[in-house]
């Protein structure tokens, strides 16, 4: 749950009713954070065009049309709401590099592992503090750990065995990750 103090309102960002009601009331296009331009040299230098990514908590953001624009070849949208994704797939009918599909993604059981060159999730960690998780003992705004080689820390990736969380990593080889922080 998220408490608006300036409001008084309180906002379940976990829920689909909420989102829903949101997209309802709202209706047009909205991205929370930047405009695709804003991202472009940051996505084209870490996600190739030609493969499928992945793009969490769609919305009804021209994020992914955009990239379709650019180049991209195929775009999995994924977002909690059924309005949002209704919305999107009659908006995006005649660009079938736009795929989109109702799901939770904290139940990524639907795609088999690999399915994805890149994911891209422009809001999904902030609104799971919200939410009140406090699962993770990590906050997902703490800066990213890297040894000097630039790599990640055994300890880091494996505090977890069954689930990692990078912001955006670029695989150099087998065993070396590289972070990059955008501000």
């Amino acid at each position: 749950m998220f408490r608006d103090v300036s409001s008084g309102n309180t906002y379940n960002y976990g829920d689909a009713l909420y989102w829903d009601a949101r997209y309802i009331q709202e209706g047009g296009s909205f991205d929370w954070y930047q405009r695709y331009s804003a991202l472009r040299p940051f996505v084209r230098k870490y996600f190739l065009i030609s493969s499928r990514v992945l793009m969490v908590g769609c919305g009804n953001a021209v994020m992914s049309e955009d990239m379709v624009k650019d180049g991209y070849e195929d775009i999995m949208n994924i977002d909690i709401s059924s309005v949002a994704i209704d919305m999107m797939r009659k908006k995006h009918e005649c660009i079938p590099q736009l795929k989109y599909m109702q799901m939770d993604v904290r139940d990524m059981s639907f795609f088999p592992d690999g399915s994805f060159g890149g994911v891209l999730d422009k809001a999904r960690p902030g609104f799971e503090k919200c939410e009140g998780d406090s699962s993770s003992t990590r906050s997902y705004l703490e800066p990213i750990p890297t040894t000097d080689k630039g790599s990640l820390p055994a300890d880091f990736v494996l505090e977890d065995p069954d689930s990692h969380f990078i912001y955006v990593c670029k695989k150099l080889d087998e065993t070396k990750l590289r972070h990059q922080t955008i501000h």
